[in-house]
């Protein structure tokens, strides 16, 4: 097979009323030439099918396993299909139709029970010509239970049309019950006609079962009702985020506001929002400044300043201010186009735990025929009447509902991935949904995970006799000239804080050292320690504390003397040790991984609090370190850069932060839209919750068949527990009632609160010497790599440029590890083969540092 043919395909599937059908045309697709994989969801009625097959052979497949299907709407992408295509899908065709038909029923069953009850039992008054006349009686009740099996024909159709396709399913339980009912008392009618006494009609009247035939399929019809309803609000997640689409879009025409549906805006059209209006698509605004709500995308709730060159959302408010944007995403390239399909994808995709309700679904409907078959022998062995006997049969095929099992998993994970989806918490599938909550490890990266990912001043240390004015005023008017990361660090700080700079006469920038220049007549100079004219040892003592602490510390001096130190440093997120620390009460095993030099990561680690740092990793290594730790139990990646990738796609769940590129987005099982590292714990909550709500549904949807099939088959009769026909299809109709509403009780969990959590796993004592093998395996590889070479570099001044120089040396052919200290003016490179001195050179110079030596 061509790889190059496979496609998923996504079909609307309609005639499945329980799980049994689901597994039945699963089945029937799966058998097709082509398909490789094959998912139903009984919840949104579609199907998801992966292979090469041809639509019109897998369409047919499901018409021969007696249902129907069609092919989603395929418009091209620019005319926001995936809308127009989630719209129709999640469309309520059943619940007006289900009312129509109960109420129908109800009418006429009313006047039925009037006349098999009141009349027949209780004389309650009927017309002249049915006084006496208890075959009169008989037939008013066969002609209105009739009636009511026409209006709810369906069960009929869809549960014989399965027989001749050879399966099963609820319709089929239900159209056996309710027709044998009627047949049998049909016969029984036959019989009073031909009876000459009074006594005998009477006493025949008592096997009438008209009532029940016709109280059957209307109790089913309601509880079809209430799952309808119930099953309409597991999917209002999904139908809040499609009515954010906004309808039409203003457009700049000839130089007029031109309003068009929004599915014809075009990438490049420039269109604009006013205060309190949706922005229709993805853009860039190129006028005007604004506030922008994107609750409904990331969960958070302060409005965003934007401005001219910043990014837009479709969906997101604008809260104030006019703006001009240009479109550069539309239709189902959008933001929210894409967390619509990746939310619906999630929701369609079928969890692990939902093959044991499969499995036991295939065979569940003609168990359950088999067993009525039994229960009706059994008794009429025993010498009981064939009234008696007939009622116990039919009471145990509309006792038993498969539609609990089948709905049990799909509506706990439609409004999980709603709840999730609401706080800016993207799953992929359901399977990510559920493995998520069943991790014990988590692995996160350093960089743009645990730290912000960009610079930022961390200390203020000014000299004696020196005021912190009069330091940052200096090192403001210096760095303003800047193009270097701390600099514009620094630059950012002072703009902040309203510091005043001054003009520079004279400046100068030394690469790998520092800038000079004249500031009100004075000569100044700002970077590192070998830069500085004069240092006293009090500021080396300051100098190598900050850089214990993983920081970089600026030198400035103001007439031959240095006036203070300025120390930068990629920060850690202020939430970060929060939420290391709730990962650790969840249970979860917490390692940082980082290609950072040892003392900046111990530092970052002890600082955050997780269990394991892991430092001076290679790209390459981090794989190598998540498959070790997938020994010991399930892990979580948390990453963000491209470096990931491998190790988010190893991990048993990868966890992308939404700020990431978008090859880690791609390669993660879960996206964090807000970059908050707490929405991974809230992750990890939502799953636990979702598979406990699983649990639940399971449980109730099989102890309620093994509990009421043996009461319905009459096993404690001697007891006088029985249950009529009419009980168990009302018993029938709650339990799926009953699994839809416990799914929502979903709606209601709170994904930040803490105060549940709970650890349950002994996984601290399975990893109790991980930390030493870890440290042996790093000495080892060390070892392995024995070929080193010494290359003498000016121009690095910061931790800045050692990862630029080492990311430059690490990616050539050969080189297994580079060790650069900008202090020494070093890289010490670990080969695995011989590189050629020019081929490191070029590779250090290419980022503006200058080669003086190769040993």
């Amino acid at each position: 097979m061509e790889k190059d043919n496979i496609r998923t395909d996504k079909y609307l599937v309609t005639g499945m009323s329980c799980a049994a059908c689901q597994a039945h045309v699963e089945k029937a697709v799966t058998g097709v030439e082509g398909v490789e994989a094959c998912d139903v969801s009984l919840l949104t009625n579609s199907m998801s099918v992966t292979g090469s097959a041809d639509p019109s052979k897998i369409i047919k497949a499901v018409e021969d396993a007696g249902y129907g299907a069609a092919l989603e709407n395929n418009k091209d992408k620019a005319n926001g299909s995936v809308f127009s295509s989630m719209e129709e899908q999640l469309k309520d065709r059943e619940l007006p139709v289900l009312k129509k038909r109960l109420f129908s029923s109800i009418g006429f069953l009313i006047v039925l029970m009037y006349f098999s009850m009141g009349v027949s039992m209780w004389g309650w008054p009927a017309p002249g010509f049915l006084e006496h006349n208890m075959v009169g009686v008989g037939i008013i009740e066969m002609l209105l239970s009739g009636i009511v099996m026409v209006i709810n024909k369906k069960f009929f159709v869809n549960g014989f049309k399965a027989l001749l396709h050879k399966s099963t399913n609820m319709d089929t339980l239900v159209a056996m019950g309710s027709g044998v009912s009627y047949i049998y008392s049909f016969v029984t009618l036959l019989r009073m006609t031909a009876a000459t006494s009074h006594e005998t009609q009477m006493a025949l009247m008592d096997e009438l079962y008209f009532e029940s035939a016709a109280m059957i399929v209307t109790l089913i019809t309601v509880g079809k009702l209430l799952e309808a309803i119930s099953k309409g609000r597991t999917t209002n997640a999904l139908k809040g985020l499609l009515n954010l689409q906004p309808k039409t879009a203003v457009l700049i025409k000839d130089g007029e506001e031109v309003t068009i549906p929004v599915d014809e805006v075009a990438v490049g059209d420039i269109y604009v929002v006013r205060p309190g209006g949706a922005i229709p698509v993805d853009g860039v605004i190129v006028e005007g400044d604004c506030a922008v709500d994107e609750s409904a995308l990331t969960g958070e709730s302060v409005p965003v300043d934007k401005s001219a060159g910043d990014k837009v959302s479709a969906g997101t408010i604008n809260r104030s201010g006019y703006i001009r944007c240009r479109a550069v995403k539309v239709g189902e390239d959008t933001t929210l186009a894409q967390i619509i399909k990746m939310v619906s994808d999630a929701s369609s995709s079928k969890a692990p735990i939902a093959r044991i309700a499969d499995k036991v679904s295939g065979v569940f409907v003609p168990a359950v025929i088999v067993i009525s078959l039994i229960v009706f022998a059994v008794w009429m062995f025993t010498g009981a009447s064939a009234g008696y006997s007939l009622t116990r049969a039919i009471s145990v095929l509309v006792v038993s509902c498969p539609c609990a099992l089948g709905l049990a998993t799909p509506v706990a994970i439609m409004v999980g991935n709603g709840v999730a989806a609401k706080n800016g918490i993207l799953f992929k599938t359901s399977a990510s949904l559920e493995q998520t909550g069943r991790a014990e490890i988590i692995v996160l990266d350093k960089t743009g995970t645990i730290t912000s990912g960009m610079p930022q001043v961390t200390d203020i240390v000014p000299s004696k006799g020196v005021s912190e004015k009069e330091l940052l005023s200096v090192a403001y008017s210096l760095e303003l000239g800047s193009e270097h990361p701390l600099g514009k660090a620094v630059a950012d700080y002072c703009r902040i804080h309203d510091v005043k700079a001054d003009k520079v006469e004279g400046f100068k920038t030394f690469s790998g050292k520092g800038l000079e220049g004249r500031v009100n007549g004075r000569p100044v100079r700002g970077g590192n320690l070998k830069f500085m004219t004069s240092a006293g040892q009090e500021t080396e003592t300051v100098y190598k504390d900050l850089a214990d602490q993983g920081k970089t510390p600026l030198f400035f001096e103001s007439d031959g003397k240095v006036i203070g130190i300025i120390a930068v440093a990629d920060t850690i997120r202020n939430d970060s040790p929060e939420a290391v620390d709730e990962f650790r009460k969840m249970g979860l095993y917490t390692v940082m991984l980082t290609g950072d030099n040892r003392r900046t990561a111990e530092s970052v680690g002890k600082t955050s609090g997780v269990d394991l740092t892991i430092a001076e990793v290679l790209p390459g290594e981090k794989e190598e370190y998540v498959k070790k730790l997938q020994e010991y139990g399930k892990v979580i990646m948390v990453g963000d850069g491209i470096n990931d990738t491998p190790a988010l796609t190893r991990a048993d769940i990868g966890i992308a932060i939404g700020a990431g590129t978008d090859i880690a987005i791609d390669a993660a099982d879960c996206v964090l839209m807000k970059s908050d590292l707490k929405d991974a714990a809230a992750a990890v909550r939502i799953s636990r919750r979702t598979i406990t709500n699983i649990h639940e549904n399971l449980f109730w949807a099989f102890i309620y068949n093994v509990a009421l099939i043996p009461v319905a088959a009459g096993l404690y009769a001697s007891l006088g527990l029985t249950m009529s026909p009419m009980l168990g299809a009302a018993a029938m109709s709650i339990s799926s009632f009953t699994v839809c509403m416990n799914a929502l009780r979903l709606n209601l969990v709170k994904p930040y609160d803490t105060r549940h959590d709970k650890s349950g796993s002994d996984i601290r004592k399975k990893l109790s010497g991980i930390k030493e093998e870890f440290i042996n395996k790093s000495n080892k590889q060390k070892e392995k790599n024995n070929m080193e070479k010494t290359i003498t570099i000016e121009g690095m001044m910061c931790g800045h440029c050692e990862a630029t120089v080492k990311k430059a040396l690490e990616a050539l052919e050969g080189v297994v590890s580079a060790e650069v200290s900008h202090d020494k003016g070093t890289a010490v490179v670990s080969l695995e083969k011989d590189v050629p001195d020019d081929v490191l050179t070029r590779a250090v110079e290419d980022k503006d540092f200058k080669v003086t030596g190769i040993a």
